[in-house]
């Protein structure tokens, strides 16, 4: 098919589109994909339509959404992805320390092929399955998150969500040293956080995850609770879990209004500490403010998938092809227990 591009017309409406083939550059790399892995957090807002981006503009000075003119029309989305791994098919002259044939990760959306800066990509470390490679932002979505809670060697810990990134955290706080309960509706994901390293899990649609945590805990509640499932109702829960004076990490993308939020509540009485985790700004605690940059979050992620200690391997339950990516999209939207990570396959 040549060289071609992910684009989104509109709430649902998916379709690959022919793209030309771009110069090489100087300090530029040619990348062409193998693997794009579909995020089924930030990605399926941009396809269900409900992102904020699609109806408000944000603005770097303020760090405000503000209204967008009437007369600007969000879409086409082209090429929004960011779960990449290809092959380097061409180098600038110049640039020294990647070399045709290089395996490398990096962000350059669903798209056949890609030039981009030489630094913009990581070459994948050696003995590597290529797929290892699309798990580098979501893993550093999920290490942010596990940062942010400032866990402890002990700490009792609940993650919420065990789909990719809450089944990563899990095992990140695990290899933290905290005992982990992991908390969700379906028994096919309770069954990986079990084989990452939890030690307790938690069927979210037949029993209470705070009344669990209470009574293992001795009745104090969780330390610390890490919130990736994106539900409302699920960050109550959360919040009810957490010991008085307790870090509840809110790590999912939230949207529309809080229904099922109650702040009035243990929230208020237990005064619990909310904080926001979001992959693109710094971590929330102070101690680690200068020194945690992303780009050290996803070499550290990676470094860990590269040592053994992490192995995202099995959270991939679909590889599609590219040209199917309508199929794949309306998979991931449909939500079913059996999808986690669903891949792009580029050929």
């Amino acid at each position: 098919m040549g060289n071609y591009v992910v684009s989104l017309a509109g709430p649902r409406r998916v379709s690959l589109e022919p793209c030309p083939t771009e110069p090489l550059g100087p300090g530029q790399v040619r990348v062409r994909t193998r693997y794009s892995g579909i995020s089924a957090g930030t990605e399926l807002t941009l396809y269900r339509g409900s992102n904020p981006r699609l109806s408000k503009d944000w603005d770097d000075v303020s760090r405000m959404f503000v209204p967008r003119p009437r007369d600007v029309v969000p879409y086409p989305l082209v090429g929004f992805g960011y779960e990449e791994v290809g092959e380097l098919v061409e180098v600038a002259p110049e640039v020294t320390d990647r070399h045709p044939g290089q395996i490398v990760w990096g962000i350059w959306g669903h798209r056949a092929e890609a030039v981009l800066p030489a630094e913009a990509v990581t070459p994948l470390a050696a003995g590597l399955d290529p797929l290892a490679g699309v798990f580098a932002r979501p893993g550093a979505i999920a290490l942010t998150a596990v940062l942010s809670g400032d866990l402890h060697l002990g700490d009792w810990v609940g993650v919420f969500g065990q789909g990719v990134i809450g089944l990563l955290a899990t095992r990140l706080a695990v290899l933290s040293g905290a005992r982990v309960v992991a908390v969700d509706r379906f028994a096919s994901r309770l069954d990986v956080a079990t084989g990452y390293g939890a030690g307790l899990v938690v069927a979210a649609d037949s029993e209470s995850a705070a009344t669990v945590l209470h009574r293992v805990t001795d009745g104090r509640g969780a330390d610390v609770c890490l919130e990736l499932s994106g539900a409302y109702p699920a960050l109550h829960e959360a919040i009810r879990s957490t010991t008085q004076g307790g870090r509840v990490v809110a790590a999912g993308f939230y949207q529309g209004q809080a229904v099922g939020l109650g702040l009035g509540e243990e929230f208020h009485h237990n005064r619990i500490h909310l904080v926001a985790a979001q992959v693109s700004g710094p971590t929330p605690v102070p101690a680690l403010a200068g020194r945690w940059t992303g780009a050290r979050i996803a070499h550290t992620f990676m470094d860990l998938v590269a040592a053994g200690s992490v192995d995202p391997l099995p959270l991939v339950s679909h590889v599609v092809d590219a040209r199917a990516v309508a199929d794949a999209l309306a998979l991931l939207d449909h939500g079913a227990g059996d999808v986690r990570q669903v891949v792009l396959e580029f050929r």
